[in-house]
């Protein structure tokens, strides 16, 4: 058994396999086999076996021509598969960018929640801080009733001391009209030179009198000058 090459083999696979130049080649040996055949003087039983070699070339084109049909319907049915999962693709690409804007707004509406959550908690801190309304109505109200308890205080103060300078004016005017007397009696008296004078009695009576006077502003809450 001769050595076969590798063309041989390659030539052998092209004719089994049909693709490539296969085909062309195959139906080339055909149509040089049905003209020799057509122009040779042979044999009855040589010229039916060339004519079964020939039918059997045939079939092969035939069967390489009906799977390349198939082959071509199946690209053509892979095509429009490929192109409907393209679209496919194509529909969830949109799909899936739309969500994630959607969710890129959510985010955004999650972010401005919580910031006004914080600055909420953050003001109800604040607010917490200080006394409610009710509280801070009622310490008004104290406050001004205790205003208005000093501002009677301070009326009435007022009026005790204006009735102490108008007890103390009567009791000066008395105190003069007594010196004014002293004076009288002292020049209608006999004997100058054995009396005292009346200067100590006026001395002592104002002397007297003054600390009374100190006494009265002292309990008024106020202050007066002779």
């Amino acid at each position: 058994m001769g050595t076969i090459t590798d063309d041989e083999v390659i030539r052998k696979r092209l004719l089994i396999d049909g693709d490539g130049a296969g085909d062309d080649r195959r139906i080339n040996v055909l149509l040089k086999s049905f003209i020799k055949w057509c122009h040779s003087n042979v044999t009855p039983e040589e010229g039916f076996a060339q004519y079964q070699r020939m039918l059997g070339s045939l079939s092969q084109c035939e069967f390489s021509m009906g799977k390349t049909l198939l082959v071509y319907d199946m690209n053509l049915k892979e095509m429009e598969n490929y192109e409907k999962i393209y679209e496919d693709i194509e529909q969830s690409i949109s799909a899936a960018h739309e969500k994630i804007a959607e969710c890129k707004k959510e985010i955004q509406r999650a972010k401005r929640i919580r910031k006004n959550r914080q600055e909420y908690d953050a003001l109800a801190k604040v607010i917490q801080q200080h006394p409610d309304r009710h509280e801070t109505m009622q310490q008004l109200e104290a406050l001004d009733k205790e205003l208005q308890h000093l501002s009677q205080i301070k009326e009435n103060v007022e009026d005790k001391l204006e009735l102490r300078k108008k007890q103390f004016h009567v009791l000066l005017s008395t105190i003069q009209e007594l010196q004014q007397t002293l004076k009288k009696t002292r020049g209608s008296m006999r004997g100058s030179d054995v009396m005292s004078p009346a200067y100590p009695h006026e001395t002592l009576i104002t002397a007297s009198v003054m600390p009374c006077y100190a006494c009265v502003l002292s309990s008024a809450g106020g202050s007066y000058q002779i």
